[in-house]
């Protein structure tokens, strides 16, 4: 038997709005149909978060492309009628568009460029959090800090334009040097043995920081073959010292990751607080006031004070 697809042809090549209507929602069904068949049987069953969102992300272009092509196809005669329709419009869409143009251009900037993905840690002008979405005109940021201190997220979602990356600054926490400084700084009073105290701040350091080290050195290497970047400062955990109105300021400064940063301040904190406790000649330094007399305290009188009283 004979099957006649006379009738298919004809469908797509009479002219008529309603047809053309009739195969558009055809082909909008069609794409929509696949793109959840794919979620379905392939991209739910990956386990991994951020596997899971590119393939999801992969998917959703692919269909977008692929409906444009297709209802443009059904809607104009050829490729040739749809450059002419296009350059006509052209003027008209870059005028009353332009946002959506530029923010399109920004995702085409992050897409090549790549000065961010989803997962980074970033800030784009005042505005700073975790990338958990790119599409075509905006990223989505879970914001950190503001009230939060620390660089912990605040629970609010930041809807960034894409056309941003241009215009405003950007900063990257581990986009090619995968670590951050971080410091901790205290005061302890002028009467405080600073010396015994800074020895101990080196090693609950060293504790907390020590095995990035290594892992910092080879990170640091493999983005200085991209950048044009070098320090002058050790990778390994330092104190540094300076005196102060109201005592002496010793500043620790280690690496972490960049979502680590409130974790390894809390348990560095907890040491210090618990090896403090002990010390007797160690003290926290605060605001105060107090009555100075050189008469009686300074080094020149405390000298003829014992001389005095050895006599």
């Amino acid at each position: 038997m004979n099957i006649d697809f006379n009738w298919l042809t004809k469908l797509f090549t009479y002219s008529s709005i309603q047809v053309k209507f009739l195969a558009t929602f055809i082909a909008t069904l069609t794409l929509i149909f696949f793109r959840r068949a794919i979620i379905k049987i392939i991209i739910d069953r990956i386990k991994d978060a951020k596997l899971r969102y590119q393939w999801q992300k992969g998917v959703s272009y692919i269909t977008f492309i692929t409906g444009f092509l297709v209802i443009g196809q059904i809607w104009f005669d050829g490729i040739q009628s749809i450059a002419t329709y296009l350059g006509l419009l052209s003027a008209g869409i870059a005028i009353s568009l332009r946002d959506p143009l530029v923010n399109l251009v920004g995702w085409l900037y992050i897409i090549w460029r790549n000065p961010l993905e989803v997962g980074d840690r970033v800030q784009l002008g005042d505005q700073a959090g975790d990338v958990i979405d790119i599409n075509l005109f905006n990223f989505t940021l879970m914001e950190i800090g503001n009230w939060v201190d620390a660089d912990q997220n605040t629970g609010r979602l930041i809807h960034i334009p894409n056309g941003h990356v241009f215009t405003q600054t950007l900063a990257n926490y581990g986009k090619g040097f995968k670590y951050i400084w971080n410091e901790i700084s205290m005061q302890i009073t002028f009467e405080s043995d600073w010396k015994k105290a800074k020895k101990m701040l080196e090693k609950i350091a060293t504790l907390h920081s020590t095995h990035l080290t290594d892992l910092a050195v080879k990170q640091f290497k493999e983005a200085s073959k991209k950048f044009m970047i070098k320090t002058h400062d050790q990778l390994e955990p330092s104190v540094y010292i300076s005196a102060e109105d109201s005592g002496i300021k010793l500043t620790i400064r280690y690496l972490c990751e960049p979502f680590m940063r409130r974790p390894t301040s809390k348990e560095i904190w907890e040491d210090v607080l618990n090896k403090f406790e002990n010390e007797i000649n160690i003290e926290f330094a605060y605001p105060t006031v107090r009555r100075y007399n050189d008469k009686i305290e300074s080094k020149l009188a405390i000298k003829k004070m014992n001389e005095n009283s050895s006599i």
